[in-house]
């Protein structure tokens, strides 16, 4: 599932779409209203979360735009306010739910689910290859016999990998995009969680995660199917 985060708090903005994409949703983002509507036209979506309060343009504004566009498109406000006026204008603009800050990000990806659902759409938190059944929401593995539970790092570096299958990613890509910064002792904590990784999909002979010496790891699928 494609979700558009619009939010101003960077920090904010950061923690939530780490936390989505960790969930098993792909996430675009942006900093403002005007720049949420061009990445809304450039991309296709399955649900939009909108601060209210940004600059340029604010979320209410942003969301009639939106349903200007796809009269459907499922919308979640987040707000630091708590008050009735602010609810009442996001409902009468069609709102699916409206989220008061502070909030759990787990409280709020059970919203998302929900809100999916009665949309008659599932969140595509799973990702099938052969016998490998890799659920990043659940941070669970599946060959068929064993079930192998991930840590959340696991799963985010599984998750980047399938992302790049085929492809040769460098150790430190992996380690700025993923830890923030490429330091010696954070590449020996990769490595640990490398090998487990090579023990979680051993089962599927469609499937292996090679090390370039020197350069980095490859995650060398032959064929798949995602769902």
């Amino acid at each position: 599932m494609d979700l558009l985060l619009v939010e101003d708090d960077i920090d904010l903005q950061k923690v939530l779409a780490q936390y989505l994409e960790l969930s098993g949703y792909k996430v675009y983002t942006a900093n403002h209203g005007k720049h949420g509507l061009k990445v809304f036209q450039e991309h296709h979506m399955d649900l939009c979360i909108l601060d209210v309060m940004m600059p340029v343009m604010d979320g209410f504004a942003l969301a009639r735009e939106i349903r200007k566009l796809d009269a459907a498109m499922p919308v979640v406000f987040l707000t630091a306010k708590n008050q009735k006026e602010d609810r009442l204008k996001g409902l009468q603009i069609g709102a699916d739910d409206y989220i008061t800050k502070p909030f759990e990000a787990e409280e709020l990806v059970l919203r998302l689910n929900n809100i999916l659902k009665r949309a008659g759409k599932e969140n595509a938190s799973t990702y099938q290859v052969g016998c490998l059944r890799i659920r990043y929401g659940e941070l669970l593995i599946e060959d068929g016999e064993n079930t192998f539970n991930m840590t959340p790092r696991e799963s985010e570096l599984l998750k980047f990998l399938i992302e790049k299958q085929n492809t040769v990613v460098k150790r430190e890509e992996i380690l700025k995009e993923l830890w923030g910064q490429n330091d010696y002792f954070l590449g020996r904590s990769m490595d640990v969680f490398i090998s487990r990784l090579r023990k979680y999909i051993q089962a599927e002979p469609s499937v292996s995660l090679e090390t370039k010496r020197g350069v980095g790891f490859i995650l060398k699928i032959s064929s798949h199917t995602p769902q």
